[in-house]
Order: structure tokens, then sequence, then C-alpha cells
């Protein structure tokens, strides 16, 4: 395997309109060494970076404005102040020896591709009153994610758990069961996130997160324990995570749930 090649190596190798990922990666990095949490994890959240040359000359630095995309749902987070976090933090990582700069940052949504069955979705969607359980999944056609109870689910890993943790809400005291809250809307300090599963438990809240194939990225793993924090600071007890590639059997994922139960109200 050859060596990590640094941002001016990147910067130098490659046309300037197409390094924003890596450029934003380095930014995010500086972001979190800095403290600047909130920043640092909003920026993962940018799906694409676009850069266009904005302004140029010969007598000084180009100038070039970044277009981030992100899902719809997440672009109010990216606030004037997290946006100039991130702008400071790009001008600083940037190599002194190259001559660009970004200008300015322009947050996109990402442009939906609508189904064939569009108006039946919306409006199942929204239904006879608002609802913020999986508003993201439920536009997309039933057939692609599982739906029980009313309730919608991302994928079969989180579907499988919800199946473990309403049998054990079932088998426990009527007075002492669970609630149980997949994907359901959560406003933090500074952002808006969606836990997996939200779960009450003896007059204590903890969140279970189904974490995929994904979260074996680099980085991905100090974002999460971000994440979590700043669960834990808006009074989250527990954060417990169901690795999938750690579970074969339901019988894991039953002791899973037991041993999150067991930790909840030890908190």
């Amino acid at each position: 395997m050859g060596e990590a090649l640094s941002l001016a190596d990147i910067m130098e190798k490659n046309p300037i309109d197409q390094v924003g990922e890596q450029w934003l990666a380095a930014a995010a990095t500086l972001l979190y060494q800095q403290g600047d949490t909130e920043a640092a994890i909003t920026a993962t959240d940018v799906s694409a970076v676009d850069l266009s040359l904005w302004r140029s000359g010969d007598y000084e630095l180009d100038g070039y404005r970044a277009f981030f995309t992100v899902e719809p749902n997440l672009v109010e987070q990216f606030t004037g102040k997290v946006l100039k976090l991130i702008e400071d933090a790009m001008h600083a990582v940037v190599p002194r020896r190259t001559s660009i700069y970004v200008e300015s940052i322009e947050v996109c949504p990402v442009v939906p591709v609508p189904s064939a069955d569009w108006r039946k979705q919306l409006r199942t969607a929204n239904g006879p009153t608002p609802t913020n359980q999986a508003r993201k999944v439920r536009l997309e056609p039933e057939d692609q994610h599982p739906i029980e109870d009313d309730l919608h689910f991302t994928n079969k890993w989180e579907y499988g758990l919800y199946q473990v943790l309403k049998a054990r809400q079932a088998a426990l005291p009527d007075n002492e069961t669970i609630g149980i809250m997949p994907l359901g809307k959560m406003r933090l300090l500074g952002s808006t996130r969606e836990p997996d599963f939200l779960i009450t438990y003896k007059g204590r809240a903890g969140v279970i997160e189904v974490d995929g194939f994904h979260h074996g990225k680099p980085g991905r793993a100090s974002n999460d324990h971000s994440r979590d924090n700043l669960m834990y600071n808006a009074g989250v007890r527990w954060v417990g995570r169901l690795d999938v590639q750690d579970v074969n059997t339901k019988a894991e994922v039953e002791k899973f749930v037991d041993d999150f139960l067991a930790r909840l109200v030890r908190q």
C-alpha cells in the first residue's frame, strides 16, 4: 500500500474542482481537534462538495464557491455560524503554496427523484396528522422498506431489532413495560437527529443505534461518539450500539436488548 497523500499533494495532482471532498474532510478534522464538535459533525452530513471558480485574477488568489449537497431535512442545521466555522477551517487547512480560497459556501438540498405514484406517497407520508416518524423513509416506495404497526424502518436489521423489542414489550408486566419509538426526529443542540430507536423504560430514556457496514469507515467512530455525547447532554441515559457485523442470530439480538435494558436502569 502506498503512503497517504497530503491535502497539498491531492490539490497538486488533481483539478481543483475535484478535490472538494478531501478539502472538507481536512477542515472537519481540524474543527474536531479544535473542539468545534457541532460544526465538525454537521460537516459529516454533506453528501457531496462541488467547487466552482468564482473570482480569478493575475495578482490575487483564485476564489471558489463551494456548493454543499445535503439531505433536505438537514439543511437547517447549516446555520451561518456553522458555515463560517467550516469556511474558516477550509482556509486554515489549504496549503500555503496553493493560491486558492473559498469565497462562499452555498447549501443545496438533494433534488429528489419522484416516482410514478408520487402524489399518493406524499399524501400518505403526511397523513391526517403531521408526524416525524421516519418521514424520509415514508417518501420511498413501500416495497423498499419494512413496515409494521404503522411504523416504518430503514432496513431489515432495524426491523429485526423491532421484532425483538416488541416481544420483550409484550413479555414485561403491564406496569413496567417499554416504549418503542423508531426513527423519531430529535432536536439536539445545534442539529436535528433521527435516532434509530428511542426506548423508554422505568422512567428513563435510552437510544439504540443500529450500526451498518458504513460505520467501519475511518473517522466514523469519533463522529458517533460525538453524537452520543450530544444525546447524553440532552438527558438520554444510555446509548447502545448494535453492530450488524457482529450479530448473526436472533438470540444475540435478544441478549443485546437484555443488556441494554439492564444498563439503562442502572444509569
